[in-house]
This record gives C-alpha cells, structure tokens and sequence, in this order.
C-alpha cells in the first residue's frame, strides 16, 4: 500500500523558522513520511532522533547535482546516518543541460551510490518532457542512457501533464522503476505559465487517474508538492491532505 508524504520544500520558510514545530505539524495532519531539499545545518543524528519521535519516515533527499558531484562521499555518510536511501536529483540548471556529460556523471554517482547501498534518483521538471534528444525527450533517453540500478525514477507527474504527455501513460511505462510520484495539481497564470495548487483545486483532471495508476505501477509513495502557494502553506498541505483522504475513502488503495 503507497503512503503519502509531503516534500518539505512546501514549508520552507516555516521549516526555516520552526524546524521542529512545523515537522511536528506535518506528523500531526496525517503524513507518514517527508521529503528533503535542506536540513538547515542540522546534524543527522539530531534529525532522525526527532523523525523517530514524530514517527515520521524519510521519503528520499532532493540534493543538488553539484553537492553529488563534489561531496558525494559526505552526503553519502550523512544519509546513511540519517536513515534515507533515496538521494535525488531536484533540478538542473540551463548550463548543467550538456546531455552526454550528464548522463556519465549520473551513471559514475549511480555506481558508487549502489555500493554505499543507497538508491539514486532523477525528479524531472517540464523542460525534460519538452527538449528533446533526437525525436525522443530528454526524460525517456535519461532512462535509457542510465541503467534501472543505477537510477530510479521519481515522476513528478504535473510536470509531465504540463511538458504536454499522458502523466498515466508515463506511469505505465516506467513500472518497476518508479517508487517514488510527486502528485500536484496546477492552475495558469496570464501568461499561460503552471502555478501549482492545491490538490483538487486546479486543471488537473486526472489527480485519481494518476494516483490510480501509480498505486497499480507499485510506488512506494506518493508526495504531496505545492511549489508555491498564494494560502498558508500549512493549510494548503492539510487541504491537498484531505483529498487524499478523500480519495481513500473512495476505495484508493493509500494510506493516510
């Protein structure tokens, strides 16, 4: 059964703030686990003392490609303290785009990550659904170009709707490597450009589709994120929360 966790750069103001406090609140709305982008200086022990009380698990840690490509070594020892096995990949820069030389340094980091026994992973944007590798996006030749052992998938599905592809489609064709999903929903600005939501609020008609489809393809997670939020971001986590809930009690096989 898939549990729900939120991805903490959600909160990442009140995180930076409260640590502890807003961690204590995402426990209390009902998520079973939380997902990295920073810990804010903290020390690992520390962390996983305060997950272990608020039976909270670690989901995976969103680090930047640059951190993997010069302080691999000391993120793979602050994790294993941690408790985490997922080190993903969040995001790259225009400049880090050079397709050839990417997708080396992800199988040489994926190599060394397996031996540590720890898992890579890639979280994609549009841009890897919308540029392309010959007639193929960027996303489907990533996959390719890096073996499943080397580098599991977390689908941020939104993302995919928006770059223009079938998020449940995509699903299907990358079950048995996908263990994680971020699960959004998006509405557009004037210009046409995603601002993402809250879950239920926006254009997304195909949230219970996806998470369908997800929990078939055999996630491990689905991951509540909401880039940014014109409500509190608190409140627009308990509220993509209760449409989880609500998908549950409609038969959704997740729990909450």
């Amino acid at each position: 059964m898939a549990k729900v966790g939120l991805q903490l750069y959600t909160v990442r103001e009140e995180l930076e703030q409260d640590f502890e406090g807003t961690l204590r609140k995402v426990a209390e709305l009902g998520y079973k686990g939380v997902e990295f982008h920073t810990f804010f200086g903290r020390n690992a022990k520390d962390v996983r003392a305060l997950l272990d009380e608020l039976n909270l698990e670690v989901v995976g840690t969103h680090v930047q490609y640059t951190r993997l490509l010069d302080h691999l070594d000391e993120e793979i020892a602050y994790h294993k303290e941690l408790g985490n096995k997922y080190l993903i990949v969040p995001y790259l820069t225009e400049e880090q785009r050079q397709w050839d030389e990417l997708f080396a340094n992800l199988n040489r980091i994926g190599e060394k990550v397996k031996e540590q026994g720890l898992i890579l992973a890639y979280h994609n944007h549009d841009f890897e659904l919308t540029e392309k590798i010959g007639d193929r996006p960027v996303f489907d030749a990533l996959y390719d170009a890096v073996s499943a052992d080397l580098l599991q998938v977390e689908m941020d599905t939104c993302w995919v709707y928006y770059g223009g592809y079938d998020p449940v489609e995509y699903i299907g064709r990358y079950r048995g490597r996908l263990p994680i999903i971020h699960l959004k929903d998006m509405a557009r600005d004037e210009q046409q450009k995603a601002v993402t939501v809250e879950l239920g609020k926006g254009e997304v008609q195909l949230l219970q589709a996806i998470t369908d489809a997800a929990i078939e393809a055999g996630v491990d997670w689905v991951v509540v994120e909401q880039d940014f939020s014109s409500n509190p971001p608190i409140e627009s986590i308990e509220t993509s929360f209760k449409w989880l809930q609500q998908y549950a009690a409609q038969g959704g096989n997740i729990h909450v």
